[in-house]
């Protein structure tokens, strides 16, 4: 991902329309990862067409490890979206421990020019094992 100054477009916004946190029960005397999957929309009510073209996360975990996560195209994509328009995808991030990611999707404008979107924050709470149990058990039966 390249490096230079971006700026924010009156009219851009990315809202969290679901977080959902899974779990691979193996032995629960180990340590569990927990997958959280978010699920994104991209809408622009701006006045020009943009291009997505990478996003950046940076997570911290309540042990305060942080973990820098940067990358072209957003979920293989590099979507063009013009006025009016919007663009839904999901993701996700594994963890070990409850982490807060906060995040930025990077692209340009139709005159080039080099935009920002900033991502709401996810808490990732990671939630009692038998509760959680439950849930995905009651998700995956719907």
């Amino acid at each position: 991902m390249k490096n230079y100054k971006t700026k924010s477009i009156e009219g851009l916004s990315v809202f969290l329309d679901k977080l959902i946190c899974e779990y691979v029960e193996k032995d629960l005397s180990k340590e569990v990862s927990h997958s959280y999957i978010y699920f994104l929309t991209v809408s622009n009510f701006s006045d020009r067409t943009i291009t997505l073209l990478g996003r950046k996360w940076v997570l911290q975990t309540v042990s305060n490890q942080i973990s820098i996560i940067e990358g072209d195209k957003i979920v293989s994509q590099t979507p063009t979206l013009f006025p009016g328009e919007s663009f839904s995808y999901n993701s996700y991030h594994v963890i070990l421990e409850s982490t807060i990611a906060t995040g930025v999707l990077y692209g340009v404008d139709e005159y080039d020019e080099p935009i920002h979107i900033p991502v709401p924050t996810l808490d990732m709470v990671i939630p009692d094992r038998e509760e959680l149990k439950k849930q995905n058990e009651i998700r995956r039966s719907q």
